[in-house]
């Protein structure tokens, strides 16, 4: 009896790796009209399913014989593809259905070789951990697991893969957005100027996530949102795009909105102040104490540790301000410069005992806050570390910047953003490869109590104007995705 209760352990440890290397593995693929997200859900009716965040629809195929759901993401749309379209009113569909083709075969036979590892990882590790005693020798608990890797690895790969002739598709959409979806479709052909506003204007706001049949988890219309940037870096030409972006919502901005913080540069940036309904700021190491005041002194909520500054100065001692229905505090950086030391530059390193106090400042506001505003990742590095232990109770977005770089990341209740450089870096890199315009959208609920819902990572060329946005959901998992560790 040990020793089949041996075996058995052995066979549910391979068959267990597996199912988990599937579930989490992923992949991205570069096709001519954009980006998709492959991955599968297993513990579904068998289909294959594909979604459409940008215009929030998807079509779903009963073509998969293995209890598990195939899901293929649109995750970013290639606007010039689009507008070739509307001028043309043709499409290379052939080309394309090879293009996805291939992908998902690829991406199946990566899947099927990960999840076989994977088990056979797995199993290996019990087995040896059971060796001795009364059991099975351990060669034959290897070839047990190497046997149930390899078949688990057959059944996947006869049974996983869609069949070539799949029918019944079963449409889902929020309702409205359905005949919202055709109107658009038949509009394509009529104006490639019309259509190129109207991503421009539409691009992280049109989407809107849907019901599943299943029972996926409802995102109402009408649900508040803000727009999330950082690191300007004087790019006045980034401007219009930030203020067309925050254009009826509240504006979060996590410093570096200058590169000195010197007057010129104040009075080139100042009309940042007016953007969105309310402009909500914390000064990166490249702002200074003048920058901050003149803000405040233009109607921007600029926030520090010790709470909301005054036009003079001062602060008012409330760490915790209330906007548009949100708690919001903000922790200004320590290597900000200062109007008295000529604007000296003190670096970007973080000392150790700099990100002691933003821990310990951050830990009796767990619980009472919503948003948390701070420019270097490197400043709240420790209080994140704790975060990762003992996540929040409540939700609570950490919007950070300093990097450059977009990224999105959710630890049960606490969701970490970064929107990259809405400057693109600065005037001075815009030509460069990474010199793309960054910004973040969040979709989110204020009542009964803050949550947010959704976020939207969008990139812009300055070059040819060509822009990108890749939806995640933050309180559910739209057509078995996971939301994208970054951007």
């Amino acid at each position: 009896m040990r020793r089949v209760v041996i075996v058995l352990v052995v066979v549910l440890a391979t068959l267990c790796g597996c199912v988990a290397a599937l579930a989490t593995f992923s992949l991205e693929r570069r096709l001519d009209v954009g980006t998709v997200r492959l991955s599968v859900d297993p513990g579904h009716e068998g289909a294959l399913d594909l979604y459409v965040p940008l215009v929030d629809w998807g079509v779903r195929f009963p073509g998969v014989r293995a209890p598990a759901r195939v899901n293929v993401d649109v995750r970013s749309v290639d606007r010039r593809a689009v507008a070739e379209l509307a001028e043309s009113g043709r499409l290379n569909a052939a080309g394309v259905r090879s293009q996805a083709r291939d992908a998902l075969a690829y991406f199946l036979r990566l899947a099927i070789v990960v999840s076989a590892l994977c088990g056979l990882t797995l199993g290996m590790l019990v087995a040896l951990a059971v060796r001795g005693g009364a059991g099975p020798r351990l060669r034959f608990t290897l070839l047990t697991t190497l046997a149930t890797a390899l078949v688990a690895a057959a059944a996947l790969a006869v049974l996983l893969p869609p069949r070539s002739h799949i029918g019944s598709p079963q449409y889902y959409a929020n309702g409205p957005e359905v005949p919202t979806a055709l109107r658009a479709l038949q509009s394509l052909g009529a104006s490639a100027q019309t259509l190129d506003e109207e991503i421009d204007e539409q691009l992280v706001g049109i989407a809107r996530f849907v019901s599943a049949p299943a029972g996926r988890a409802r995102l109402g219309s009408g649900l508040p949102r803000l727009t999330v940037a950082s690191d300007l870096h004087n790019n006045v030409i980034a401007l219009p795009a930030l203020e067309r972006a925050a254009r009826g919502g509240l504006l979060l901005l996590a410093g570096d909105l200058t590169d000195r913080g010197s007057p010129v540069e104040q009075r080139l940036v100042l009309r940042v102040a007016r953007a969105g309904t309310r402009l909500v700021f914390v000064a990166g190491n490249h702002d200074s104490d003048v920058l901050e005041r003149k803000l405040a002194r233009a109607g921007a909520i600029v926030l520090t540790r010790n709470g909301r500054l005054r036009d003079d100065g001062t602060t008012d001692g409330t760490v915790i301000q209330r906007v548009a229905g949100l708690r919001i505090a903000g922790y200004d950086d320590p290597l900000k410069r200062l109007a008295r030391e000529r604007y000296r530059d003190h670096g970007a390193e973080q000392a150790p005992e700099e990100q002691q106090r933003f821990a310990d400042w951050l830990a009796p506001l767990l619980g009472q806050v919503d948003i948390v505003m701070v420019h270097s990742p490197r400043l709240a590095r420790l209080a994140v570390e704790s975060l990762r232990e003992a996540p929040p109770t409540s939700p609570l977005l950490l919007v950070q910047g300093h990097t450059h770089e977009q990224s999105l990341e959710q630890i049960e209740l606490l969701t970490l953003l970064n929107p990259g450089s809405v400057g693109g870096g600065g005037t001075g890199k815009l030509a460069e490869a990474d010199g793309d315009i960054g910004l973040a959208r969040v979709t989110y609920t204020s009542q009964p109590a803050f949550l947010p819902r959704a976020a939207d990572l969008v990139q812009i060329d300055p070059g040819d104007g060509e822009a990108q946005a890749r939806r995640s959901r933050l309180d559910a998992d739209p057509a078995g995705s996971q939301p994208s560790p970054g951007g």
